[in-house]
């Protein structure tokens, strides 16, 4: 299976939120999240499911890919909250209808936490070598479910910088 992992946009400052659930996408982390989603969908990539973190920043960029026409649906899911732990989401996934998906799987979070899911995928461990940009994204074939970490293949890793 195609997984993407994919960081939410440029958000607002931190100290400008009491709670660092709420905080938005700014203007120009819209605009630059509204190019990577219209250069993926020129690029023919298509996701059977989006999962994305429950915070705002997060929804918004996913929101965006979705509109896009990226995905066939949309949801919300905990374990991609900021902090969340890949273990979580290797559990629900042997165990859920996710092991039943066909197609490419996109994942909305953030950091560092893609980077070091995608580095436990890929490696069995996390280095601390990989950063993922805001609106950044990393392309993983997974192998099937249960396989041990660290089998996993790395196919895409960009910055936005060089995808719009």
């Amino acid at each position: 299976m195609d997984i993407y992992l994919i960081r939410h946009g440029i958000a607002a400052d931190k100290e400008d939120y009491a709670n660092d659930r709420d905080r938005p996408l700014i203007p120009k982390g819209e605009e630059k999240t509204q190019r990577v989603a219209q250069r993926l969908k020129a690029m023919g990539i298509e996701f059977e499911l989006m999962l994305t973190s429950p915070f705002v920043r997060a929804k918004q960029t996913a929101q965006i890919l979705f509109n896009v026409g990226l995905a066939a649906s949309l949801e919300d899911y905990e374990p991609l909250s900021h902090g969340g732990d890949l273990r979580d989401f290797l559990q629900d996934w042997e165990t859920s209808r996710y092991v039943q998906l066909k197609g490419a799987l996109a994942l909305v979070g953030h950091e560092p936490d893609l980077s070091q899911w995608a580095e436990q995928l890929l490696w069995g461990n996390i280095q601390e070598k990989m950063i993922l940009k805001k609106s950044g994204i990393i392309g993983l074939s997974v192998p099937t479910v249960g396989s041990p970490l660290g089998k996993s293949q790395l196919f895409l890793l960009i910055s936005p910088k060089w995808f719009v």
